[in-house]
């Protein structure tokens, strides 16, 4: 509907080869952020809407600029306004990957095989020009854990006990970020589309990408492998990481590093699932909440974790662990 547009998206527009184009809203999520799709003489194109205060484009466009310069996927972007928080960009479709592998579960091996090789890629390039993933953001991303799922789950514990810990268990993985690899933070199957789907297709498209640090090359291949919202089996998890050792050679503490930030990832993620309920009242992310913990809890049994699992042996009693498995009810 015309009325439901935003008032200047024909200025913009006006300025592109894509004026009088046919607009259709996509659906979104609570917030300020908009998609439309554009449809014109058979081609289509994605426009954006980000609009400040509320919304800043200009990570996701200086992200994406670096991405695409260095032969990644990113969409391409194909006109931009920061300023009013517009960016028209190439239309990737609509064929996620965890819609294609759940409707084809025998071409699931081959999608993630093509997944991790897209992070060899990228890990083979030097770092972008982006802030580095420091002891200060991982410390913030895990106090996400203690201040909002203990208190859901009516617990005190011990939270200078959680901050000493993780700094004793992530320390010695610090030296090993230097000079570091593209963390694009969010890489999983709900964030890859696939521009050719099936066994054969061509490189898979990057989206979501704004909070792009310069890290770990672990960081990526926990996003997804131990994805929050769908399921990947064990054995597909270290058919993938054979897969990415024997491509990237990352070192022999590459193990016990990808269980240190297994276990960073999943306590922060079972942090903002449970925000995401009290604050934002999205009671829907409280059932992904089993599937996180039970990967934390894999993590956690490496010797790496020690501190931390020591931690949680103190805080988190084992029978709530046990019984729920995160699980709040």
């Amino acid at each position: 509907m015309t009325d439901a547009l935003p008032n200047d998206i024909h200025d913009f527009l006006g300025d592109t080869e894509w004026e009088g184009a046919e607009i259709a809203p996509l659906v979104g999520d609570a917030s300020f952020r908009r998609y439309f799709r554009l449809k014109m003489g058979g081609k289509t194109a994605m426009l954006m809407h980000a609009p400040p205060p509320h919304e800043d484009p200009k990570p996701f466009l200086y992200v994406a600029h670096w991405l695409d310069s260095n032969g990644m996927r990113a969409p391409h972007i194909l006109a931009e306004d920061a300023a009013t928080g517009w960016a028209l960009i190439e239309d990737f479709g609509d064929q996620r990957m965890r819609e294609w592998v759940d409707a084809h579960p025998h071409d699931e091996h081959d999608t993630y095989a093509q997944a991790i090789d897209a992070l060899v890629r990228l890990h083979r390039l030097p770092p972008g020009p982006f802030e580095p993933y420091d002891m200060a953001v991982y410390q913030r991303e895990a106090a996400l854990f203690t201040e909002w799922y203990c208190p859901a789950m009516g617990l005190t514990v011990d939270n200078d006990g959680w901050h000493t810990a993780w700094e004793a268990a992530l320390g010695p993985m610090m030296v090993r970020q230097q000079p570091g690899v593209t963390v694009l933070r969010d890489y999983h199957a709900e964030n890859i589309m696939l521009l050719e789907p099936g066994r054969l297709a061509g490189q898979q498209g990057l989206i979501d990408f704004q909070d792009a640090l310069v890290g770990h090359p672990a960081y990526d291949l926990v996003s997804l492998l131990q994805d929050a919202r769908r399921e990947v089996s064990q054995q597909l998890e270290h058919d993938m990481l054979c897969r990415y050792r024997a491509a990237a050679q990352p070192g022999e503490h590459f193990e016990a590093d990808y269980a240190r930030l297994g276990a960073q990832r999943n306590a922060k993620i079972v942090g903002i699932f449970t925000r995401l309920w009290k604050r934002d009242g999205k009671a829907r992310y409280l059932g992904m909440i089993p599937r996180v913990w039970q990967a934390m809890e894999r993590d956690l049994a490496h010797a790496a974790m020690a501190p931390v699992a020591d931690w949680f042996a103190a805080n988190i009693p084992q029978e709530l662990r046990a019984a729920h498995g995160g699980k709040i009810q």
